[in-house]
């Protein structure tokens, strides 16, 4: 009994060996910026809402120089309508509503996640790289994928997203009223740009280090 219990001691310590990855480095996200935009069904300038939203944590983990994965998480209590410095009551109110159990029921589910599994090379495309990974809205996990510019040197990771399209109701954010959700387009658009270091305002590409 005692040479059992050894042995599957010995087995738990091995698959927790196995299990991490030996050279393992990760790298903090330290730049980015997320924008979405909410469309009505009639989509003009004036019904077409936009705003932005806070990255909590990020990081991307590489194995020796190749990158595995990437981890992401989303402040949903930082969902806001209009400009950061807006006082606009129509933008204040519309972001509540964003906040309420209407949508993003952020109370209830305060973060977003998104997991990057894989980046695969695009050839004669505006964008050089295509993105899969799986986010979490809500509790709602989908797997997606969208057009990027990544650059990866060594441990240095810049990714700017195209502006790709989730649907809403697949996440379960839509409002309790049939009526007002009808004249709401069930597409809103993502776009984000992240960095490993620091990113120009005008260019978007990391700052040199002062030597």
């Amino acid at each position: 009994m005692k040479r059992l219990l050894l042995f599957a001691m010995m087995c738990v310590c091995m698959s927790f060996v196995f299990g991490q990855k030996k050279g393992d480095k990760v790298v903090k996200v330290t730049s980015s910026e997320i924008r979405w935009w909410g469309y009505k069904v009639v989509k003009t300038v004036p019904t077409t809402h936009s705003g932005t939203v806070k990255l909590k944590s990020g990081k991307f983990t590489f194995d020796k120089t190749v990158l595995v994965d990437g981890e992401f998480v989303i402040d949903m209590k930082s969902i806001m309508a209009g400009d950061v410095s807006s006082q606009d009551e129509d933008m204040v109110k519309l972001t509540n509503d964003l906040k309420s159990t209407n949508f993003f029921d952020v109370k209830k589910f305060p973060l977003a996640k998104f997991h990057l599994t894989k980046i695969i090379p695009l050839a004669n495309s505006d964008y050089n790289s295509t993105v899969y990974g799986d986010i979490t809205i809500k509790g709602v996990r989908k797997t997606i994928t969208f057009p990027a510019n990544v650059y990866i040197t060594q441990f240095t990771v810049v990714i700017e997203s195209a502006k790709f399209s989730l649907n809403r109701r697949d996440f379960k954010v839509f409002y309790q009223s049939s009526l007002k959700d009808y004249f709401i387009k069930n597409e809103m658009d993502i776009q984000f740009k992240i960095s490993t270091e620091k990113l120009d305002n005008e260019n978007r590409t990391p700052v040199k280090k002062k030597k």
